[in-house]
């Protein structure tokens, strides 16, 4: 259990949200310094981002909240874990993306407006930090906002048919279902504010609303619920909310796939669990409702991915069905079960991250992503091939790799909560998963090559720019897979953050 927690002012969440937005800036405005010079500064700042928010990670260990801004920006253990993802897989995405774009976008149109391609990445990088960070609820809904705006250019950055049908498809759902999440945060600010039991705090921070909100009205917690699960759900890919999410994330650049499966799905559940948890310990049958939700939601994801013949699209399936998860754990609201939502979040952010970029590496090699196009590609591209496969067996929650360990925290939470038809669910869920994600990874890199494809001899494995970012997400898998405990300490404060219903 946490221990006292201490609130100290630092400039670091400031820092942290204004870096990438000003890369974003000066990568627009100094367009004639060339591609190189964008990819350098989009890294860089990935890279600091990072840094700042290790840093404050190590802080929020030692007991501290951070806060900036008369407590507009807060930053503690769940908040400095979402950051350390966000930067770390934005870093990999960006170094993936050198290689990636400089080829696959040669003979492309878009090869002229990289300089839009990396600005808008920074500003991405941007919104997401932004949510993370603040802790004023209507801010919360202009933050997830932003990142639709800045993430839609990105899926439709192909200028395509096909991109600009995602795109506008992507902007079109989301920002309707985002619109549901700003009525349930001003009816969450309206209701916090007409209790009258505020003492002088304010009724647009999180960290105040909290302490209220058991004076509001059942009729208007339940509504504000609704309209937060719907809103964020949206955004988060939680079935039935979803329908956008296959087509952005297979037309989008690889790189932006690897953001919004890796990290931005993930920082939706975030809003969603930082404003609806705090109903729990006043309306703790809601738990139930989520729970509920979060096994349709993984059920319905790993069927569909069943039928996929698109690997981006069957990765993107694949993405609801294990968000069902991270929403069955922190669902519960008690510390086990939110300590396994967290860590399933993280190691999802790693193994599906690395399984995009596997998927983008076969595009670079052949021009085909049809598992019916492709097959024999283990020989010529053996370090795609292996950590593919690890990526698979990670997701499918095989030991001794990461996602075994989140999986199995799940399962024992739901069965201490007495959940067993949940528990049933999810491993029925999990079986699925080793059929769909092994069955794709054996047709596509050992079986029989097939007459659509690229000749063999002409497949070579992607360069050291691309691999790179690979071999580290599968190595993290590994790690984490053998040595659990590593990232205990910040998931432990992060999940008592999170846990209102006990131990």
């Amino acid at each position: 259990m946490a221990g006292k927690v201490l609130t100290e002012t630092s400039l670091l969440p400031a820092v942290v949200l204004l870096l990438p937005i000003l890369a974003g800036a000066i990568v627009f405005s100094a367009t004639r310094l060339g591609r190189a010079f964008q990819q350098g500064l989009c890294v860089l700042t990935a890279a600091l981002v990072t840094g700042v928010g290790t840093w404050m990670a190590y802080r929020t260990l030692q007991g501290v909240v951070l806060t900036t801004w008369s407590n507009e920006l807060r930053v503690d253990a769940l908040s400095a874990l979402m950051v350390v993802i966000i930067g770390g897989i934005g870093l990999l995405a960006s170094v993936y993306s050198v290689r990636y774009l400089a080829e696959s976008t040669t003979e492309h149109p878009a090869a002229r407006r990289m300089g839009t391609f990396y600005g808008l990445l920074m500003w991405f990088l941007g919104t997401m930090l932004w949510g993370c960070v603040t802790n004023n609820v209507i801010m919360l809904y202009v933050a997830i906002e932003a990142t639709t705006l800045t993430s839609g250019l990105l899926v439709a950055f192909y200028w395509d048919r096909r991109a600009l049908e995602a795109g506008y498809k992507y902007l079109m759902l989301l920002t309707i279902g985002i619109t549901f999440a700003l009525f349930g945060c001003v009816l969450l600010y309206a209701g916090a504010a007409a209790t009258n039991k505020l003492a002088g705090a304010s009724a647009l921070l999180i960290s105040d609303i909290r302490s209220v909100v058991q004076y509001l009205p059942s009729g208007t917690a339940a509504i504000t619920i609704a309209f937060l699960v719907i809103g964020f759900g949206t955004k988060a890919g939680i079935a039935p909310f979803h329908p956008w999410l296959p087509d952005a994330h297979a037309e989008a650049p690889t790189p932006i796939s690897v953001l919004l499966s890796g990290v931005m799905i993930k920082m939706a559940l975030y809003a969603l669990a930082r404003t609806v948890s705090i109903f729990y310990p006043t309306w703790p049958q809601v738990t139930i409702f989520i729970v509920a939700l979060g096994a349709f939601t993984m059920l319905l994801g790993i069927i569909l991915a069943l039928t996929q013949n698109d690997l981006k699209r069957l990765l993107a399936y694949s993405s609801v069905s294990q968000m069902g998860y991270v929403l069955v754990g922190i669902g519960l609201g008690t510390y086990l079960g939110c300590y396994g939502g967290l860590f399933h979040l993280l190691n999802h952010a790693l193994y599906k991250s690395l399984l995009f970029m596997c998927v983008g590496a076969v595009i670079y090699a052949t021009g085909a992503r049809r598992i019916t196009d492709l097959g024999g590609l283990r020989n010529q591209m053996p370090i795609t091939s292996a950590c593919f496969f690890l990526g698979a067996l990670a997701i499918a929650g095989f030991p001794p790799l990461n996602g075994f360990w989140s999986k199995l925290t799940i399962y024992l939470a739901l069965a201490r909560a007495g959940l067993w038809w949940a528990a049933v669910i999810a491993i029925l869920t999990s079986i699925l998963t080793i059929a769909v994600m092994v069955r794709a990874g054996y047709r596509v890199f050992w079986g029989d090559r097939h007459l659509g494809s690229a000749s063999v001899l002409s497949v070579r494995e992607v360069p050291a720019g691309m691999w790179v970012p690979m071999v580290v997400l599968a190595v993290a898998c590994g790690l984490l897979g053998i040595y659990p405990q590593l990232p205990y300490p910040l998931l432990d404060r992060a999940a008592t953050v999170l846990a209102t219903l006990g131990r």
